[in-house]
């Protein structure tokens, strides 16, 4: 049975501030690196330069308390920026997510306007399992989705993806319930170079104008505070090459849409040392100029969040000695690999995924006091 926004419990109020924000990092000063939050948004909030992930894991209890007590932990110890997605885990992720907020509220760990919520949408969500059969998954569709009249199903692409602007809002009420806010601080359009798989480069700049429109909405209803895109390929794809997303065409489009004050706030995308075309390629084009990724997001002014900074783990461990020599001072390879990226100019914070105290304990050793 899937979750319906109309059975959510008493939301947190609020949303992250600059006042909140900035007391937040007050507490974290003196363990942690003097640029450990910087300024996420012009209005100035501030976000933590490690943000908690939450894409790995099974679709179950065990990790569903795993992932609650970390996040937990995480607020706890200096992470103030929390990241999800509707589709992960089934959905259980951003519940996880909800009750460690809740909790860390109601504890007086940290108050609502200190912490930064985000999470994505765009990929259809299963509903706390998997499917056992394709036949199954697409009768789930039918019966959650194309049946309500949430979505049309010529408007669903590559068998589960839609960025619909009817879908979208639905989306964002269910997120706001899983999470238990009653504003997501960010909230990423979730690949939306998926839809290249079928459609041309015009009609996806139509598509995101209408998902742009919803966004805007959502966001003068206080549902969301900002959005942007969070992608895989996309923007390290080269231009003239399926599959490529421009940031330039993105900011002008919710120019466009919400005039000099819109709320496109941040791209998200892969950044580590395996893969780091968003560094060296020249993926971007302003006025013709070549840019990198990074280079592109400093002039149009829009922050940059790294997923996979460990890319599953697999740059936890094993890296090069000149990699550990280049990178001194740290005790695992993981923190190494969490300093590189934290260290690039214009990235704000670098996601990675966490499920223990460990964990957390371990990889806020990339920006210990002193680094």
């Amino acid at each position: 049975m899937t979750s319906s926004p109309r059975t959510r419990a008493a939301a947190l109020a609020g949303r992250a501030t600059a006042v909140g924000t900035a007391r937040y990092g007050a507490r974290a000063a003196a363990k942690l690196a003097q640029d450990f939050l910087r300024p996420l948004t012009p209005n100035g909030v501030l976000v933590s330069s490690i943000g908690l992930g939450s894409y790995l894991g099974e679709c179950d209890e065990a990790d569903d308390i795993r992932y609650a007590d970390t996040a937990h932990h995480a607020i706890a110890t200096g992470i103030n920026l929390l990241d999800s997605a509707i589709n992960y885990r089934c959905q259980r992720s951003e519940r996880a997510f909800g009750k460690a907020l809740s909790r860390a509220v109601r504890m007086e760990t940290a108050a609502r306007d200190e912490l930064v919520v985000c999470t994505k949408g765009g990929y259809i969500p299963l509903d706390e399992t998997q499917p056992a059969t394709r036949e199954a998954y697409l009768e789930y569709v039918r019966r959650e989705y194309i049946a309500p009249g949430i979505v049309r199903a010529e408007e669903i692409v590559a068998g589960g993806h839609c960025l619909a602007p009817a879908f979208l809002a639905d989306q964002i009420a269910r997120s706001r319930a899983n999470l238990g806010v009653e504003t997501i601080d960010l909230y990423y359009l979730h690949n939306p170079e998926q839809q290249l798989d079928v459609i041309d480069a015009a009609e996806l700049e139509r598509r995101l104008r209408a998902a742009f429109e919803q966004l805007e909405a959502r966001c003068a209803a206080g549902d969301i505070a900002g959005y942007g895109c969070a992608t895989w390929n996309g923007l390290r794809t080269p231009p003239g090459e399926r599959g490529h997303l421009s940031l330039a065409m993105l900011v002008r489009v919710a120019r466009e849409v919400g005039g000099a004050d819109h709320h496109f706030q941040a791209v998200q995308l892969p950044v580590n040392l395996a893969l780091n075309e968003a560094i060296r390629a020249q993926t971007q084009r302003i006025d013709d100029r070549p840019l990198t990724l990074l280079e592109a997001a400093s002039e149009l002014g829009v922050a940059v969040i790294a997923s996979a900074t460990l890319l599953q783990a697999k740059l936890a461990s094993k890296l090069p000695q000149q990699m550990r020599e280049a990178l001194p001072g740290f005790s695992t390879d993981a923190q190494r690999s969490i300093a590189f990226v934290r260290g690039l100019p214009v990235i704000t914070s670098a996601l990675v995924g966490m499920r223990s105290a460990g964990h957390v304990r371990e990889n806020l050793g990339a920006a210990r006091a002193g680094h």
